[in-house]
């Protein structure tokens, strides 16, 4: 049985770096995104081997577009200062598909249970403000056939309701991919055959998750 798509999910798009230093211990968040729990695992040991000499590697993962599994370590911190507030930071802005991993180079003061807290969670925010954070929205792309004389409005409308164009080709007729969000995908294309007065050519082809980026939509199969 084919597992059905979550109609939206958010996720890393690029991978970051961030740090936060207190009182003199370094903290290096690197953040990446994974599809499995053993991608997750291997970035873990790619960071530690990375930070060799580090005293403390925590991290936190979150695996699924439905958060099935969460995992976390403290490394050797004290049970609860790192790896749990780690995860909590990612739950809390409901990512999914994540690892976190927490280089901790100790500075010589003692930061206590509350200090540490602080400081693992709050690098594993700014690893975050490095990395590219979409939200993925179920869609379908459908190819659009009009004639040149309606072409002027469907790119008006569709310009209007910030509907990205994913390709044209122009024969006898235009041929237009449009990717368009589940949600609105049954007034965008009523909208669509009434402007044409039922001329165009409308064929959902597949669906999509999309997510802006930079101005514009991106496509992913996944």
């Amino acid at each position: 049985m084919k597992e059905e798509k979550i109609p939206m999910y958010t996720t890393i798009y690029r991978d970051g770096v961030g740090e936060l230093v207190e009182k003199k211990s370094r903290f290096i968040a690197s953040i990446a995104h994974v599809q499995t729990e053993q991608e997750a695992l291997q970035f873990v040991e790619t960071i530690r081997k990375k930070y060799w000499d580090a005293k403390h590697n925590c991290f936190a993962y979150v695996i699924g577009t439905n958060q099935e599994i969460v995992r976390y370590n403290d490394d050797k911190e004290p049970q609860g200062t790192a790896g749990k507030p780690m995860l909590d930071v990612l739950l809390g802005k409901n990512i999914c598909n994540v690892v976190a991993v927490v280089t901790r180079y100790f500075g010589g003061v003692l930061l206590g249970t509350g200090g540490l807290v602080r400081a693992y969670s709050g690098a594993v925010e700014q690893g975050l403000k490095q990395s590219v954070v979409i939200t993925k929205q179920l869609g379908t792309v459908w190819e659009m056939t009009t004639n040149y004389t309606d072409y002027g409005k469907v790119q008006y409308y569709l310009e209007q309701q910030q509907i990205g164009i994913a390709s044209v080709s122009y024969t006898d007729a235009v041929t237009l991919t449009i990717p368009i969000l589940l949600a609105n995908q049954e007034r965008i294309i009523k909208d669509l055959v009434q402007i044409t007065q039922g001329k165009a050519i409308l064929l959902p082809k597949q669906q999509k998750y999309l997510a802006r980026l930079d101005q514009s939509v991106v496509l992913f199969d996944d």
